[in-house]
């Protein structure tokens, strides 16, 4: 008797079932089938703590004898776990030992099937003893050996445990966005008054990664008492000093105007201090672009980096406002590599509603677009959140657009829903969020003392990048 083939028969995927001592016959079998996925990958390291590059590093793995990532050699013997366990003795099973040699090693998209058959059993102890073995979808053996189990005596059939749903969280966008920077020079960057822990070591980590060299700007004094308390080493930077914040923000806008810096960073003051600065008309950093802000967030159940604008410089946006808005969130993605970015302008509906203002000023700006008013993108809208970010979603509620489901850039109505949006998906969904403002003369970066390391290092990456940009445009 094959007990799995029995349950697939019975169609009783929902319900597990045992196989006790007394029914067990030497001879029988039962068999397990997965296919070796990247996530089962990491899983098992995370569960073993077993985090041999081998297993999970790309690069170091080409440089070994088999020249890809493969499994965990025990990834196979816990099919075995699971056949015993499932299957064949099933529920109530004691594992007593095993006795395992590992032929071949195991690929991603590799097919294995593992199968126990009973050789032996053991009256005294009620214990069973099976020939093992895991073969590939060549037929090649990758696992062989025995294992020992109690087999269970009193008859079990249950409801199969619904187990809960794991989640994996990555930081691959966070990767791929520090790896575009690998052979950019470090980029100058005034750092305005970081006077507390969270903004000094930002500046310091940016550079320790070879983003920035940071100029720190503000009470010596201070910054330096800062860095003796959380023990950061200032021998390699620049300061420069000053009173106070205030004095900070304008000698650090007058470095980035001067061409000095390439970008400026916030640091202790709050953001409308440094802001004030930068807008100021004749000593600011103004261009002909209504500055804003764009969150590049890497969102664990979304494919691709995902930007929203604007949650923290304008407001309530004009529809005038919004052209610049949308323009400087293209350039944006465009630098990072989206081409011809797609664009979803957010309402709380998919149809245009004289009573809802932001419906009326998508669809104009779709209109502007198409008349080349707008550039570089494929804008939709008005949409709503799950329409923009769903195709499934567009598809049920019969929305035909070439940006559902694939969105690179989420235009929302204004600040409060941007703010909420962005801070949802950082709290709810562990997503990344690197933060700049654009439309000046350079790229500003704006910290929170929210801000992990990583959120930090990747605004910092942003603003390389786009300072890189530019100056190979202007060389142009």
């Amino acid at each position: 008797m094959d007990t799995s083939v029995e349950a697939a028969k019975n169609g009783a995927a929902d319900v597990i079932e045992n196989v006790t001592f007394a029914e067990i016959r030497l001879g029988q079998k039962a068999s397990l089938s997965k296919v070796l996925t990247k996530t089962d990958i990491e899983l098992f390291a995370a569960v073993s703590g077993d985090y041999n590059p081998t297993h999970l590093d790309t690069a170091f793995a080409e440089d070994s004898n088999l020249h890809h990532i493969v499994g965990h050699r025990m990834w196979g013997g816990s099919l075995i776990s699971g056949v015993l366990g499932s299957l064949l003795p099933g529920p109530g099973t004691v594992y007593l030992g095993q006795d395992l040699r590992f032929l071949r090693p195991v690929g991603v998209g590799d097919a294995v099937t593992a199968t126990v058959i009973v050789k032996e059993k053991r009256d005294g102890s009620k214990s069973v003893v099976f020939d093992c073995r895991c073969v590939n979808q060549l037929g090649e053996d990758v696992v062989i050996g025995t294992a020992e189990v109690i087999a269970p005596e009193k008859k079990v059939r249950r409801a199969r445990v619904e187990l809960p749903q794991v989640q994996m969280i990555r930081h691959d966008g966070y990767e791929l966005l520090m790896h575009k920077c690998d052979a950019i020079p470090p980029v100058s960057v005034a750092v305005v008054h970081p006077c507390d822990e969270s903004s000094l070591k930002g500046a310091v980590e940016a550079a320790q990664a070879g983003l920035i060299n940071p100029v720190l700007i503000g009470p010596e004094a201070k910054i330096r008492s800062v860095a003796e308390q959380y023990g950061v080493d200032l021998a390699d930077y620049r300061i420069v000093g000053c009173e106070h914040s205030h004095a900070a923000a304008e000698i650090g806008v007058a470095l980035a105007r001067s061409g000095e810096c390439a970008s400026v960073m916030k640091g202790s003051l709050h953001t409308d201090e440094l802001m004030a600065e930068v807008v100021r008309r004749d000593t600011g950093l103004r261009t002909g672009r209504r500055l804003s802000h764009v969150f590049v967030m890497n969102v664990p159940t979304y494919p691709k980096p995902l930007l929203i604008t604007d949650a923290a410089i304008n407001i309530y946006p004009t529809l005038e406002d919004k052209v610049d808005i949308l323009q400087n969130a293209i350039e944006l993605a465009q630098v990072l590599g989206q081409e011809q970015p797609k664009v979803a302008i957010l309402s709380a509906v998919e149809t245009v509603n004289p009573k809802i203002s932001s419906t009326l000023e998508a669809a104009a700006l779709c209109k502007m677009a198409d008349r080349g008013q707008i550039r570089g993108g494929v804008l939709d809208g008005p949409l709503a959140f799950d329409n923009a970010i769903s195709a499934e979603a567009a598809k049920t509620k019969g929305i035909t657009s070439p940006v559902a489901g694939n969105v690179d850039i989420l235009l929302v109505p204004d600040m409060e829903a941007g703010n909420m949006l962005a801070k949802q998906l950082s709290f709810l969904a562990n997503a990344d969020a690197a933060g700049i403002v654009l439309g000046a003369r350079v790229p500003i970066i704006l910290t929170s003392r929210a801000d992990n390391v990583r959120t930090r290092l990747a605004s910092c990456a942003v603003a390389v990048l786009v300072a890189d940009a530019r100056r190979r445009a202007a060389k142009m």
